[in-house]
């Protein structure tokens, strides 16, 4: 009967050792760290010039899409007339 209280005697005595061997360290604080803020810019300004330029560019590729759809709808209308001859041929003007 005193065999297993021996025995729990030495697991306490070896719980409270390891107890007292494991350092416990205080919670460390913690600062805080402001981020650096960057100065106030005024996006205004250069959001309507890039605005301004997108319009203009997409106005420009508007433009040459139209022409050379012109050209393209001109260059198939004399292929038609024309059935691929050359007009220079029939005194025509070419164009």
């Amino acid at each position: 009967m005193n065999d297993w209280r021996v025995d729990l005697d030495g697991m306490v005595q070896e719980s409270i050792a390891f107890g007292k061997s494991v350092a416990i360290e205080p919670p460390k604080l913690r600062t805080i760290v402001e981020p650096n803020r960057l100065p106030p810019v005024n996006l205004h300004s250069s959001e309507r010039q890039e605005i301004r330029q997108r319009v203009s560019n997409f106005m420009a590729h508007q433009e040459r899409f139209s022409r050379e759809r012109g050209e393209f709808a001109a260059s198939q209308m004399k292929r038609m007339l024309w059935g691929g001859r050359d007009p220079a041929a029939f005194g025509g003007s070419g164009s």
